[in-house]
């Protein structure tokens, strides 16, 4: 079966599926992915620290933040085919040292330039190591039972590096420079790098035909220009803004275009039958309704523990934990669930798990409930986690072996896109809500009630200039109506949930566990392969 290794000649130990090496195989992945999801948001915390040393202007600190995620999220499908055609291995290695010497270039950046240019090479490198660690994954874990622990714990990796990379980045702001938090990637890579290049199996797909690069090209412009317009959306733009139209019509015009030229083409970069297929594209679906929901929840519950019950970043990170450990323990549990309740019941259990969860963070008031927040972070993240796992398993297994990559990079760019769209759609929710609230407070003026309206963090600074019985009731009118927002929103949440909990009855009832051949280099391999339990 073509799609699973590169040359019969391969040395034993390097070949797809090659016996008890694949769970070290499966080490090496995650430390790259933990790496990725890691630089994702150390940044956040260093912002204040950068802004002081570097002094950019609005413009630039905004590209600064986005460069990595905007680049990251454009060029997925392009890296992703690019492996499966030229050597998912070859394609990591590579997105390894050019995330290496990108972190040098940002931890030494002398200027917002400089700065900017090497979060967008971090984002190119990210790019070339996303898709690939889990299209090696795909060829390596042939069995599907195994391969659903092993995307068990891979995403539990993913879940611990979002959630360390803030605690991180606070650690090191504490004792170093704002360029440490870039400069631990580059011990970490220089180790992974030859690491990998013994370890890592190399895997490709069947290679017919020319790589599309006109489309891959025309694909990564596309999503460029989508995500940089749902990104501006979600930083509270003006919907009607020429420059967040633009972009989004520009977007849309290109991934049209780029469509109609994939079904025509006799060997397209993106075999897009595959979204025929109804487990392929609901699982797609559901990744990007559960992290519209993620991503938006996070960031209002952020300001929700910092803006009204007062408490510090650092204490705001560690009332997150919760909901990262119960993620890591859904990952871990993930595959046995599974099995035992199918991906239907398990998706679709998990968005109404996480449904319930929002619903009862709804009771939070000005006040602080710990027992009620840490109850709703945990259902939070282990139903969250119980989606995204059956959803990605349920699309890496539907996927033919030689369009790995291509899958896996449809795959990450659905969780960005939803990871966009849910910051876009939720803030505006929370916005619609809270603005009225600041409107009309007796003694404010309505330049200051106007400007109050944009968030609860400029609504405090109003407050603060007017001073006296006029910023109090700013302040306390403005904290009352970020509350009844965040109420609105987790409501509106909670649709979108239920949403994706009646899309998920379209995946199948029960896990197939049937393994695809794959090819060995020799009948001894092979033997080996029997003995360690893989259908060949």
């Amino acid at each position: 079966m073509s799609g699973t290794t590169t040359a019969s000649a391969a040395p034993r130990g390097r070949t797809a599926g090659a016996g008890a090496n694949r769970w070290v195989v499966l080490v090496v992945l995650c430390v790259s992915l933990l790496l990725v999801a890691v630089d994702a948001t150390v940044l956040h915390v260093a912002v204040p620290a950068v802004t002081e040393d570097l002094r950019p202007g609005a413009v630039e600190l905004l590209w600064i933040v986005d460069a990595y995620p905007l680049v990251c999220a454009s060029l997925l499908i392009l890296f992703g085919t690019l492996g499966d055609r030229i050597g998912r291995r070859r394609v990591l290695l590579l997105g390894y040292a050019l995330f290496g010497v990108a972190s040098g270039a940002a931890a030494f950046a002398d200027s917002p330039q400089v700065l900017i240019a090497a979060r967008a090479l971090l984002g190119v490198g990210g790019a070339m190591i996303m898709p690939a660690t889990l299209s090696i994954l795909r060829q390596v874990f042939p069995d599907r039972r195994e391969r659903a622990l092993a995307i068990g714990v891979w995403s539990a990796v993913a879940a611990v590096g979002a959630a360390v990379g803030p605690l991180l980045g606070g650690f090191l702001l504490e004792h170093f420079r704002w360029g440490s938090v870039f400069l631990v990637n580059i011990p970490l890579m220089l180790v992974s790098l030859p690491v990998g290049r013994i370890l890592l199996p190399e895997s490709k797909g069947d290679g017919d035909g020319p790589w599309d690069v006109a489309g891959a090209l025309l694909a990564a412009a596309g999503l460029f220009a989508t995500v940089l317009g749902v990104k501006r959306l979600g930083g509270g733009e003006p919907v009607t803004g020429v420059w967040t139209v633009l972009p989004l019509l520009l977007g849309t015009a290109l991934l049209v275009a780029f469509v109609r030229r994939q079904r025509r083409r006799a060997h397209p970069l993106v075999d897009l039958r595959m979204f025929a297929r109804p487990a392929f594209s609901t699982s797609v679906g559901c990744i990007v309704l559960a992290m519209l929901a993620l991503v938006g929840l996070e960031l209002i519950a952020a300001q929700y523990l910092q803006l009204v019950l007062g408490l510090s970043p650092l204490e705001t990170g560690l009332r997150l934990l919760p909901l990262t450990f119960a993620a890591m323990a859904a990952g871990l549990a993930g595959a046995r669930m599974l099995r035992r309740f199918g991906p239907r019941r398990m998706v679709c259990s998990g968005f109404c798990l996480t449904a319930a969860a929002v619903v009862s963070l709804t009771a939070m008031g000005g006040e602080d409930n710990g027992p009620l927040l840490l109850t709703g972070f945990v259902l939070l993240g282990f139903g969250l986690e119980t989606t995204l796992f059956g959803a990605y398993e349920s699309m890496l297994s539907e996927a033919p072996p030689q369009q790995a990559g291509g899958a896996a990079a449809i795959g990450e760019t659905s969780y960005q896109l939803g990871a966009g769209i849910g910051i876009a759609l939720l803030g505006s929710v929370m916005n619609a809500a809270y603005a009225p609230g600041v409107s009309g407070v007796p003694g404010v003026p309505s330049a200051a009630s106007s400007a109050a309206s944009h968030s609860l963090g400029e609504a405090y600074g109003v407050a603060d200039r007017l001073g006296g019985p006029a910023g109090d009731a700013l302040r306390h009118a403005a904290r009352h109506a970020f509350v009844h927002g965040l109420h609105v929103t987790l409501l509106v949440s909670a649709g979108l949930l239920l949403l994706g909990a009646a899309m998920a009855l379209r995946l199948p009832r029960v896990m197939q566990c049937e393994t695809a051949a794959v090819e060995m280099p020799a009948p001894r391999e092979a033997a080996e392969a029997r003995v360690s339990g893989l259908k060949v």
